[in-house]
């Protein structure tokens, strides 16, 4: 017989608000009695009733947010094993297991222990079982039940933005679409009307409208002006629970703001504007500003002004300011108070961005008048031309009159003009004008051949206001006459060769004439005729502006001639006639028998041009020169330099030196040394003054060592007289004046080498006079011994 062990999940209906249970199977009959068990099979898994229960359970509710004090209790845990002797522990695993959910080991029984909130989690999945708590065996399968908490509307809506920003057209129809919101409910929207929502206007009418469900605002009103008023801010409230009462609610705000349309017109604050305009307005200078005001905005403002008509229509013109919006009224020509002292003009403005829908407002556009008064200023004199242009011969006379230019004042006073050349045109002077009556004549001569336009300008000043002048360019071309006689295209230098033919081409000339010719230039060439007999060549006019030169007889000997100069006489054909003689140089040289030269007397037809070697060899011998000449000039600088008289301390003698040159002073300790007074024997015997020569050579005498503690005086003394009594001693040999200045000084000896007194012989007494400020000298170099009472 098989043994079924069941394992039983009981939930009691004590409480029915806190827990709820769902059935698995549907329901046989009647109400469930008080308690209600799962059971499940150990080994197949099959579920088993008990005989007297009705109902199966896998799935419960618990309501979310509990708000008692005490754990909120789930159901309870039960095996047909459990024998109440404590030998069973129950055990609970899964979502929340031992914190939000917590079970009786011993009874079974399952609490929730904190508030569970369904927004956060709405489904818990758990797992109990028991197990025999000697052996730690289970004695029933592990059996798995969901918890799913129940919703309470706890969370009002929320909408996706706090505020809304939408725009519409004005003048839009009713029921235009503005704007869509929305609004979440985080509540369970499968239970109840908890995350229904429903909206409603709170701040907006009756300009604006909501649809309940939706949260499409639409506009309410007909014919809303942005000119009257562009913003509107409206309040939308969500509210769950399908708005019924209790229901709880959110807000947001809605800014709308009306675009514009172009539904207003353009319009002139006045019908009539004046302006004033000096007739020396340049062309394209403004005369003044109008304005058409228009309300409404960006490219629905934008107008288009334009003259319709009046009488200066084609003297002004009008452009709009794209910033501004204004029309600028500026002078298209040349206003002539004289002429004409008042203009009217019609205006118009007109929308360029045109909405047909709003025709029926109205022509989108407006007139005025503008009526510009002329204004009359003194103005410099105008010239009768723009530019004058005039011709001369370049053979006038000077003084001749070559032109004339007019100029007037064209103000009604007429004032008079005088005229003048600038002279930043004319740096030369050649041409001058009558101050009078605009005449112009020249003042030099002319030559086209060496300028062809002259480029003057004219002033035209009044009389009575100088500053009052204009200018006018005047073109003076000056016209050829022939005066240049034809003269060769270039120099011609030609050979033949001595072994020459008779009648031989040897050289073809061509000629030029700086003049003009209308018709074209017609030279023709000939001989001199004190050449034309007695010549080696012969002259062949070719009738084309050329000419040929031919040889006369057969042979020609550049040893006996070697150059010929054949005069050639051109002539032109224009009136007056001009000639001129040119010379052609014919050097004769010696040539091959094809007639190529191999050498003439002039070598420069031969050699090239460059330097012989003679001058090449003369630079070099100067540039040799002018080197050595520099190292001389160094090496007598470098010789100038004088070595020092004094050599070492050794080379020194008990002697006065003589000096060819100025000293070095009080610094100069080279030239003598007192030590070897001392010593002599310090003195090398083979070394000479380097700083004098001697004019006879002497070899030194050798006198006895002086003691270490003789008196200097009396070793000068010594010395001084073995000097005066050596015959070999020479003459600038002397010391007399080392020790002592002389009998005769004043002053006496001024050497450290006299004082050989003692303090004791010196009386300081008289320190003791001089104050205070000298009592410590007094004291201490005063007399020692008191003086007796």
């Amino acid at each position: 017989m098989r043994t079924y062990h069941c394992f039983w999940l009981l939930f009691w209906a004590g409480q029915p608000l806190q827990s709820f249970l769902t059935p698995l199977s549907k329901r046989t009959s009647g109400f469930p009695e008080k308690e209600k068990v799962l059971v499940l099979s150990g080994n197949s898994r099959r579920e088993v009733h008990r005989s007297k229960r009705s109902w199966m359970w896998n799935q419960f509710f618990l309501l979310e947010e509990y708000t008692g004090t005490d754990y909120q209790y789930v159901g309870k845990l039960h095996s047909d094993q459990d024998k109440g002797d404590g030998s069973l522990k129950y055990i609970l695993s899964g979502d929340g297991a031992g914190d939000l959910f917590i079970i009786n080991e011993n009874t079974g029984d399952i609490q929730a222990t904190k508030r569970l909130d369904r927004e956060e989690k709405p489904v818990y999945i758990l797992r109990a079982q028991a197990i025999n708590r000697r052996t730690g065996r289970p004695v029933e399968p592990e059996s798995e039940f969901i918890i799913k908490i129940h919703d309470i509307n706890d969370n009002e809506p929320m909408f996706t933005k706090d505020v809304y920003n939408a725009s519409i057209p004005e003048m839009s129809d009713v029921g235009t679409f503005v704007v869509q919101v929305t609004a979440t409910d985080a509540d369970d929207p499968t239970y109840g009307n908890s995350a229904k929502v429903v909206y409603s206007i709170l701040q907006g009418q009756p300009y604006f409208s909501v649809e309940s469900e939706t949260g499409i605002i639409k506009t309410a009103l007909l014919n809303m002006d942005r000119e009257n008023r562009e913003k509107y801010q409206v309040v939308i409230q969500a509210k769950d629970m399908g708005g019924q009462m209790g229901g709880l609610s959110g807000t947001t705000t809605v800014n709308i703001t009306l675009t514009d349309v172009n539904d207003n017109p353009p319009r002139f604050p006045q019908s009539t504007y004046q302006f004033r305009a000096p007739e020396s307005t340049p062309p394209d200078s403004p005369v003044g500003r109008i304005k058409a005001n228009d309300a409404d905005v960006d490219e629905n403002a934008e107008i288009e002004y334009s003259i319709t008509e009046g009488d200066g229509y084609d003297m002004f013109g009008i452009t709009t300011d794209k910033d501004t919006q204004e029309g600028i009224i500026t002078v298209k020509k040349a206003l002539d108070f004289e002429n004409k002292s008042l203009y009217i003009l019609k205006v118009e403005a007109t929308n360029t961005h045109v909405d047909p829908r709003f025709l029926y407002l109205g022509p989108f556009k407006d007139s005025a008048t503008v009526r510009i008064q002329v204004e009359d200023v003194d103005e410099p004199p105008v010239f009768s031309r723009p530019a004058y242009i005039m011709e001369v011969k370049e053979d006038v006379p000077i003084n001749s009159v070559i032109g004339t230019v007019t100029a007037q004042d064209p103000d009604a006073a007429k004032n008079p003009v005088k005229y003048s050349v600038d002279r930043h045109t004319d740096m030369d002077r050649v041409f001058n004008i009558n101050s009078g009556n605009g005449s112009i004549f020249t003042s030099k001569p002319l030559d086209r051949e060496t300028l062809l336009w002259h480029n003057i300008t004219v002033i035209a000043a009044e009389i009575n206001n100088p500053k009052q002048s204009s200018r006018v360019p005047v073109f003076i071309k000056v016209l050829d006459v022939n005066d240049n006689a034809p003269e060769f295209a270039m120099f011609y230098e030609t050979f033949v060769c001595e072994n020459a033919k008779a009648e031989q081409l040897i050289q073809t000339l061509s000629a030029v004439d700086k003049d003009d010719s209308y018709s074209g230039h017609q030279f023709s060439f000939s001989l001199a005729p004190e050449a034309a007999s007695s010549s080696n060549f012969t002259l062949q006019d070719n009738r084309d502006n050329t000419a040929g030169i031919f040889t006369r007889k057969t042979r020609y000997n550049r040893h006996e001639m070697s150059t010929y100069f054949l005069p050639v006489v051109i002539s032109d054909n224009e009136y007056p006639i001009q000639s001129s003689t040119e010379t052609v140089t014919i050097r004769v040289c010696a040539c091959d028998h094809r007639g190529k030269m191999l050498s003439c007397n002039a070598e420069a037809l031969i050699h090239p041009t460059g330097l012989s070697t003679g001058a090449l060899i003369a630079i070099l011998l100067c540039i040799i020169i002018l080197l050595v000449t520099v190292v001389l000039f160094a090496a007598l600088r470098r010789q100038r330099k004088k070595e020092p008289l004094i050599i070492s301390k050794e080379d020194i003698r008990d002697n006065i030196v003589s000096y060819n040159d100025e000293g070095g002073g009080e610094e100069d300790t080279q030239a003598f040394d007192i030590g070897t007074l001392r010593n002599p024997e310090a003195i090398d015997d083979n070394k000479l003054r380097r700083d004098i020569v001697p004019e006879t050579l002497f070899m030194p005498r050798r006198t006895a060592t002086a003691r270490d503690n003789t008196d200097v005086r009396d070793f000068i003394n010594q010395r001084l007289k073995e000097n005066d009594t050596d015959p070999t001693a020479p003459p600038y040999d002397s010391l007399a004046t080392y020790a002592y200045e002389g009998n005769g000084s004043v002053a006496e000896s001024l050497s450290s080498l006299e004082s050989v007194t003692t303090d004791g012989d010196q009386d300081y007494d008289y320190l003791s006079d001089w104050g205070p400020r000298f009592k410590k000298l007094a004291d201490m170099y005063g007399s020692s011994n008191p003086t007796p009472d």
